[in-house]
């Protein structure tokens, strides 16, 4: 007998999928109605409290739908509460996140159907469990053996039908958040929305997943601190994606946690470097960083990083890499006319921008790189500084100081949506953060970032006034 926890079927007809979303919207939409609740913007403070408590109490009903239609809509959700933190009430927001834990297993039968369909014959070959060991959005993955090599593998399968959803799924979804007015109108969303269809997109080729898959075994060919699973193209399809089974422990686990602060620190570092090369070297990067996207090997030499699930990588040109990163060293040296001219060379700003609303993206700007500052920089927060200048990621409360000043900055101005390449790269540097705090790391990564900054600006010198001439002569 199945598990009752488990869904028997994916409503996967855009009939079904439109039906469940339309009934949610005009649910929550009435609600707002019948109490005169118009929008989260309201000046009035009192009927603003009303429209959050309401929408708060429709949380769990709105997450469970999004939730039961997994697929497109659900992942959408995820993605969008990235940005949500840029322009949606808290609230609304809150929602969008949920999703992150709203994904129940599908029946065997599904998932079997599935691999009949895509393997045919060379399924006889695998020996695959019906307990699946991770369950997402788009797909489960199942433990199995090669009968005929006894290897033991991990096998991806998508859920049925998921790909001809994705239109319909975003509209829909738009529609939702239109619907109830929480979208600010002083943000154009199409670049948003078309930034998260082309990752869904993306995300939905296995066969693309197993080419990056191999693409960064290949990028870290030789270095120990990693480990890329290996792809069985024989068993692999675009639905389909069977790599080597890798063992390992999350970095929340309790073996983990009760490793010395040394060792922890040496994962971290390694963490924090990939990022780096990631972004400053090769251009190409895993935008998709939660906890259950890496694995630790523990070993007696050195801890080893298992990198999982490369379907949401993401290539970025240099057309933005070069501006992006001269924003991110002029926020490391504190200084404010480069970072001012390079956000708006990428539109962050605008010329005819108020001060005020300039002073304030210049401040979060130089707040995201706090835990790379030392007591001799300006802008370095002592607060989280110990005696050997290590900055404290699992005592920081930056990304929450940083999402208010974001919040103020939307309530305050008529902004503009940021460039449509920040939506993936904003989710990895939170989540880079994340892991970093889950694994109480102290480091001083100061000198790290500064070498691959002017690596990649080609500053010979490690002068901040020779270094700023170089970065605006490139100018």
């Amino acid at each position: 007998m199945e598990d009752p926890k488990k869904m028997s079927k994916i409503k996967t007809s855009l009939f079904m999928r439109s039906l469940s979303l339309a009934r949610m919207t005009i649910n929550t939409g009435s609600s707002l109605a019948s109490h005169g609740l118009t929008s989260w913007m309201s000046s009035d403070e009192q009927k603003k409290e009303k429209w959050a408590e309401l929408l708060r109490s429709q949380a769990t009903q709105i997450s469970g739908e999004l939730g039961e239609l997994k697929g497109s809509l659900m992942k959408a959700g995820q993605m969008l509460s990235m940005y949500g933190e840029y322009f949606l009430p808290p609230e609304a927001n809150e929602i969008l996140k949920s999703l992150q834990g709203q994904s129940p297993a599908v029946e065997w039968s599904q998932i079997e159907s599935v691999l009949k369909s895509n393997l045919g014959e060379l399924l006889s070959d695998l020996e695959v469990d019906r307990e699946p060991i991770g369950t997402a959005s788009l797909g489960q993955v199942h433990k199995a053996r090669i009968k005929s090599t006894d290897e033991i593998v991990a096998v991806k399968v998508q859920y049925p039908d998921l790909d001809k959803a994705v239109d319909s799924d975003l509209y829909a979804i738009r529609s939702f958040l239109s619907l109830l007015k929480i979208l600010p109108r002083s943000i154009a969303t199409d670049q948003i929305f078309s930034e998260v269809k082309e990752m869904l997109q993306q995300e939905l080729d296995y066969g693309q997943e197993a080419n990056l898959t191999e693409r960064y075994g290949k990028l870290l060919v030789g270095d120990s601190r990693f480990i890329v699973p290996k792809v069985y193209r024989k068993y692999s399809t675009p639905k389909v994606l069977v790599t080597s089974f890798e063992e390992g422990l999350r970095a929340d686990a309790v073996a983990v946690q009760n490793l010395p602060l040394k060792r922890r620190n040496q994962i971290s570092m390694a963490f924090l470097e990939l990022y780096f090369k990631e972004l400053f070297e090769w251009g190409v990067v895993q935008t998709d960083p939660h906890l259950g996207n890496y694995k630790i090997r523990l070993g007696a030499d050195n801890d080893k990083l298992i990198l999982l699930d490369f379907g949401a990588v993401r290539t970025y040109p240099e057309a933005f890499l070069v501006p992006y990163t001269k924003m991110v060293y002029a926020a490391f040296q504190n200084d404010t006319a480069l970072l001012e001219k390079n956000a708006e060379d990428l539109k962050f700003l605008a010329e005819g921008d108020p001060t005020d609303l300039k002073k304030y993206f210049i401040e979060f700007c130089i707040g995201t790189v706090e835990p790379f500052l030392t007591s001799e920089n300006p802008g370095h927060n002592p607060e989280f500084l110990n005696l050997h200048e290590e900055y404290n990621w699992k005592k920081s409360d930056l990304p929450q100081r940083l999402t208010k000043k974001v919040f103020k900055i939307i309530q305050t101005f008529k902004v503009r949506a940021p460039p449509r390449e920040v939506l993936f790269l904003d989710r990895k540097t939170g989540g880079v953060f994340i892991f970093l705090k889950v694994l109480g790391a102290q480091l001083n990564a100061h000198q790290m970032l500064k070498s691959y900054l002017e690596k990649k600006l080609h500053i010979k010198d490690g002068g901040q006034k020779e270094g700023q001439k170089a970065v605006q002569k490139k100018n």
